[in-house]
């Protein structure tokens, strides 16, 4: 029997981190969208899937929950990223600003794309609560009303071709540093992408 018939409301995020090569870091991330405030692990999220590129320094975290669930889940892991992450040593061929780079969220059964835009404004506004400093760019349904897809919004924005990042405007926080990795070209992304976060920096480096 399928999801939609059983009831079940489910989303995905499709995280974006800029860290391939410490596998214990990437696994404490993806671990840390699974666990409730209270230590124990949530019975309505999964990681699917980690895929991680050494070249491009950059690991995406599958996670799937309720759509009620999943924007607090995600940013578990985004705050997670941000202690461990430290973008002043990061390096990588994929071009990157933030230790969390791309925040995608899809619909996967009896959920709307307005409502996956609507779990992305809403972890928006929490990361502004929680992360002092991040920048934020919407695309797709979480940006209203023009709902500007990926690819608009990095033309608009010369992400591939600019060099000073403190003159960028974003839709939400403060105007980024300064931009790691930069290389031309990038991955295909879907049109339901809702929401480009990035931080100029993360925490302190753990250590190899």
């Amino acid at each position: 029997m399928s999801s939609s018939r059983l009831g079940l409301r489910l989303a995905a995020c499709l995280l974006n981190i800029s860290e391939a090569r410490r596998k214990n870091i990437v696994e404490n991330i993806a671990k840390a969208a699974l666990l409730e405030k209270n230590g124990q692990t949530h019975p309505e999220v999964s990681v699917l899937n980690i895929f991680s590129d050494r070249d491009y320094n950059r690991s995406v975290i599958t996670i799937a929950a309720s759509v009620d669930d999943l924007g607090n889940s995600v940013l578990a892991a985004c705050l997670e990223a941000f202690q461990s992450i430290n973008m002043e040593l990061q390096e990588g061929v994929h071009p990157c600003l933030g230790a969390v780079d791309l925040i995608p969220i899809y619909p996967l059964s009896g959920v709307s794309v307005e409502e996956c835009g609507a779990v992305a404004r809403s972890l928006a506004e929490s990361l502004l609560l929680h992360v002092p400093g991040c920048s934020l760019f919407l695309f797709g349904e979480a940006d209203l009303p023009e709902k500007r897809t990926l690819v608009q919004r990095r033309k608009q924005l010369g992400w591939f071709t600019r060099r000073d990042f403190s003159t960028l405007e974003p839709d939400l926080g403060a105007a980024p540093a300064r931009r790691c990795g930069l290389t031309a070209g990038y991955r295909h992304t879907s049109p339901w992408l809702m929401l480009r976060q990035t931080c100029p920096r993360g925490g302190k480096d753990p250590g190899p």
